[in-house]
């Protein structure tokens, strides 16, 4: 669930757009997704995950929140390999990739994210992945708190799915709620890092926490 933002109407809009794309076609990490064949430098975030945390490991069983257009599963498949079982979920359509199981689905919305839960009852998730943004309003209040009311959800499907001793990688906006999150989220797992890996633009307030081994049992949340 990528975020989109309505750009200024006029003059404004014609030269935010073009400040963009002229920062976007010289992004380093955009030219070395292009030459790798990943979909999105985003890919590179997950790549830098991975080796400061040790995440990705044959035969596993990963789900990816807010996939589209699934450099990450890119990634997982890349480094975890062929066995590895990978379900990418968003509300966006994503093209194909081989050995991905897409699920086209709003995450944020009640009705579908039980039925979505329904198929998970008997997984045994080894990683959860979520990358989810809202659609950003410019409101930073209200970005602030659907960002993390996501993260809130991401983490209640890993308390309700994620197996004993899994991992779990979700974004979240630094701002208001971020403390308590991360706090809540520590409840749930052994260790918890917060980390700003170099391919996030210097300027997005965006930071990914990484929850190692999930405790299980009886720390649980029960809704």
């Amino acid at each position: 669930m990528k975020t989109r933002t309505g750009l200024n109407s006029g003059v404004k809009k014609h030269r935010f757009g073009k400040a963009w794309m002229h920062e976007h076609v010289n992004d380093p990490y955009v030219k070395e997704a292009q030459r790798l064949g990943f979909r999105a430098r985003a890919a590179f975030k997950l790549i830098e995950l991975d080796e400061r945390d040790h995440l990705l490991r044959p035969n596993m069983t990963v789900v990816d929140l807010g996939a589209a257009p699934g450099s990450w599963c890119q990634v997982v498949r890349k480094r975890a390999g062929a066995k590895t079982k990978i379900i990418a979920i968003d509300i966006l359509p994503m093209e194909g990739l081989n050995g991905v199981h897409f699920i086209q689905a709003d995450f944020s919305d009640a009705n579908e994210l039980r039925e979505l839960e329904v198929r998970f009852d008997d997984a045994a998730i080894d990683l959860v992945l979520s990358d989810l943004s809202p659609n950003l309003s410019g409101v930073e209040s209200a970005d602030q708190a659907r960002s993390v009311g996501l993260a809130e959800l991401a983490l209640d499907f890993c308390v309700r799915h994620l197996r004993t001793g899994g991992d779990f990688v979700v974004k979240v906006f630094q701002g208001t709620g971020f403390a308590d999150f991360r706090r809540t989220m520590g409840e749930h797992f052994e260790k918890t890092y917060a980390r700003k890996p170099k391919a996030s633009r210097d300027r997005s307030r965006e930071i990914y926490l990484v929850g190692k081994r999930f405790l299980g049992g009886e720390n649980r949340v029960c809704r």
